[in-house]
């Protein structure tokens, strides 16, 4: 289809050739650096030169217009008044040009995937059936495709006979796909090689080869001059490292050295506290002992004690007793002697 259109007659006032320039901003000068790759001409002088850019800005400009045409079909009602009733009726066939290709397309790709999957099962006339009707819609889709060129071609001519159409579609960048921006960005990069190409002389394209080719020798050495740096970077942040290593090794060093000295100091308080703790708990030890000891003692002394007591309260018992036993003998032995002497 791009061909088609780049092979289409001008059918639009396209600017006049004598004014075709690169499209960048002339305010800003080249480096004398890069002054060899600079053309020393800002504008076209050959008759061919400015045809081969008018060609390329028409396809340019009618890629642009046609990137539109699915924006046209989707928004029939916000572009009818500017665009009238012939084109939006030429989109319309377009439209549905296109949309039958594509449901011939995917039918296409249903019946291949059909086909895959059914060629173990199927039998062989089923099979061959089935592959003579995709063939038969494969050889369908030239002539489609020829029919969706034409109609383009139709569109196209449409749009460039309505200027204000045409200008009024062109400012409808919103519509563009992503797609399309991309292929149009393309074209436009495209169009300031080719202008550069066409603006420079055959001395110029010599001299622009000739320093291309001593900067890549002087890319090649200052490449190697790089690597040869970074390679003693690299063993010197090796060495820097191993360096940045003992400086943390040195400083954990001091770290547990101060911590070990700390922690001394609180074990030789620890051990004269302990020390302290274990004479406290001598001397205690032997008060308790001697209490106890003398514990013994007193209970040993109260109970002897008591014992004696008790020895002697027996003994003072019994005296009394006996005491008590002989004076009533002596008693019976009166009562005795008084009765017979009444007798």
């Amino acid at each position: 289809m791009a061909l088609d259109i780049l092979a289409m007659a001008p059918l639009y006032q396209v600017p006049t050739i004598n004014r075709i320039g690169q499209k960048t901003d002339p305010s800003k000068k080249p480096t004398d650096s890069l002054k060899p790759l600079v053309p020393s001409k800002t504008k076209l002088t050959t008759t061919e030169a400015k045809r081969i850019m008018s060609v390329l800005d028409e396809a340019i400009y009618k890629v642009e217009l046609v990137t539109l045409l699915s924006y046209v079909a989707s928004n029939r009602g916000d572009v009818e008044g500017m665009l009238g009733e012939a084109i939006l009726r030429a989109v319309r066939e377009h439209e549905d040009l296109c949309q039958v290709l594509l449901d011939n397309v995917r039918c296409l790709k249903e019946k291949e995937r059909q086909l895959q999957e059914q060629d173990e099962v199927k039998e062989e006339g089923w099979l061959r059936d089935r592959r003579l009707s995709i063939e038969l819609q494969k050889s369908s889709l030239p002539p489609l495709r020829q029919q969706i060129k034409d109609s383009t071609k139709n569109v196209l001519r449409l749009l460039l006979s309505n200027p204000q159409a045409a200008s009024f579609l062109q400012m409808q960048t919103q519509g563009r796909s992503a797609e399309a921006q991309r292929l149009i960005d393309s074209l436009n990069e495209l169009r300031g090689f080719l202008f550069e190409k066409l603006l420079t002389g055959p001395m110029e394209a010599r001299d622009k080869a000739q320093f291309i080719q001593d900067i890549s020798k002087q890319n090649s050495m200052n490449q190697q001059i790089i690597d040869t740096l970074e390679n003693e970077l690299a063993e010197r942040m090796k060495d820097r490292h191993a360096e940045e290593e003992f400086e943390d090794l040195e400083a954990v060093h001091r770290e547990e050295k101060i911590t070990l000295e700390e922690l001394k100091r609180k074990h030789q308080v620890l051990v004269e506290e302990f020390a302290q703790i274990r004479e406290e708990r001598e001397i205690n030890s032997k008060k308790r002992v001697e209490a106890e000891q003398e514990m013994v003692h007193m209970v040993r002394a109260a109970t002897l004690i008591q014992a004696v007591w008790k020895g002697y309260l027996v003994r003072s018992l019994l005296r009394s007793r006996k005491k008590r036993g002989k004076g009533k003998a002596k008693d019976k032995e009166k009562g005795k002697e008084k009765g017979k002497g009444k007798k």
